[in-house]
């Protein structure tokens, strides 16, 4: 187990090799939803991760003969570009394991950090395997959460937070294997035991919960999920008691808050981060809505490493589960004019199109009709509904996909 004087000295380990990252308050969330709130934007720091700061202290702590041969790791992304980035640093190869479903982004990002990229495995779990097994060739193994060091690399983040907030009551964390929500916790839980730390876990990939509904960590099927960062199946073995004398609470979010959150911050903040640096937000936008959170309260916006056409698919999601984007197929006589009288009516509804398509060939369709894709850009849910009305006043027979 570590403690405060091990994060600590971490913290200065790292000193003028990481960012600083900031902590800013947010006008918009804190009026939507009565409670002050600040993000701690650790996907500014180098790599565009938190996980910097885990590699980068066990890394600087490696003997000299372990620092020959190189290290391996095993990632689906930022614990890859934070091993690949602190290894160069140190002027020491880094091989890392990725498992085959890892963001192209994150592959080519650990790369250019000098990382020497295997992709292996369904999950990360068989991506561990992979790495351990290379381990045995001499190779000094970077776990990427179940480790003291890694744990206390990442609590310097706690030490950051209580240190531009003291006041802070409640923090919403990620969680994943554990290591980031285990540093957090006990580095502010050693300075001020009355703050409640809340970890957030993606709905699909549970670990969390079931290790802690069964008493010790134990295996969940693995599922895809937005929030890759965190899509780890078993919580760790040094993780488990320190967030099960830490954490305060565990609460779950489904994909589509993830995605609704992930536009919250990019539309609103104008911050860009990926589906696990998210469930914070996440959680506070929908399970956490209602709970009394205290007068203070911060989001750690873990990592901000997406894809950008992952980061395309999630707006246009977003905007559809807010219903700013409707999608509608209407059938109407496949006569001159008649598509521009459709549309000249969508304009005077007030609705945006964004992109139209014709089907003439569908066997369902009588010969003298069309049907006529629609995405349109829209105010809300009460636009949608009054366009809908507009559409059927008109005598349109409409198909609503939304």
């Amino acid at each position: 187990m570590i403690n405060l004087s091990d994060i600590q000295a971490a913290q200065e380990r790292l000193s003028g090799l990481i960012i600083r990252t900031p902590l800013v308050f947010s006008q918009t969330l804190s009026r939507m939803y009565g409670v002050r709130v600040f993000l701690k934007l650790e996907n500014l720091q180098t790599t565009g991760s938190f996980k910097l700061r885990g590699s980068l202290n066990k890394i600087k702590l490696l003997p000299n003969a372990s620092r020959t041969a190189g290290v391996v790791a095993a990632s689906a992304g930022n614990h890859a570009q934070g091993v690949a980035y602190a290894a160069s640093l140190a002027g020491i190869p880094a091989t890392v394991v990725m498992p085959q479903w890892a963001s192209l982004s994150k592959q080519l990002a650990t790369e250019g950090y000098g990382g020497l990229v295997l992709r292996h495995g369904q999950d990360l779990t068989e991506a561990l395997a992979k790495a351990q097994e290379l381990a045995d060739t001499g190779l000094t193994f970077i776990h990427p959460y179940d480790d003291p060091e890694i744990i206390a690399g990442q609590g310097t983040l706690g030490l950051e937070i209580m240190a531009d907030l003291p006041e802070v009551e409640t923090i919403l964390i990620p969680v994943g294997g554990g290591g980031l929500a285990a540093g957090v916790a006990l580095a502010l839980k050693s300075i001020k035991p009355s703050v409640r730390i809340i970890g957030v876990q993606a709905r699909l990939t549970p670990s969390a919960q079931a290790a802690r509904e069964t008493g010790r960590p134990v295996p969940v099927p693995s599922s895809a999920t937005l929030a890759d960062g965190i899509n780890v199946t078993c919580l760790g073995q040094q993780t488990f008691p320190i967030l099960q004398e830490y954490l305060d609470d565990l609460v779950l979010v489904s994909e589509s808050e993830i995605a609704d959150a992930v536009l919250l911050l990019l539309e609103k903040k104008k911050i860009l981060c990926e589906g696990a640096g998210a469930v914070p937000a996440a959680a506070l936008t929908q399970v956490l809505k209602d709970r009394n959170l205290g007068r203070r309260l911060v989001l750690l916006i873990s990592g901000g490493n997406i894809d950008i056409p992952l980061l395309e698919r999630v707006v246009q999601r977003g905007l559809i589960n807010s219903h700013r984007l409707l999608t509608v197929r209407v059938i109407l006589p496949d006569s001159p004019g008649s598509l521009g009288r459709l549309t000249t009516l969508l304009g005077q509804a007030g609705a945006n199109i964004l992109h139209l398509d014709h089907d003439r060939l569908g066997l369902d369709l009588p010969l003298k009709d069309t049907r006529v894709y629609l995405a349109l850009e829209t105010k809300g849910p009460q636009h949608c509904q009054e366009i809908r009305e507009t559409l059927a006043d008109a005598g349109y027979l409409v198909d609503n996909r939304v």
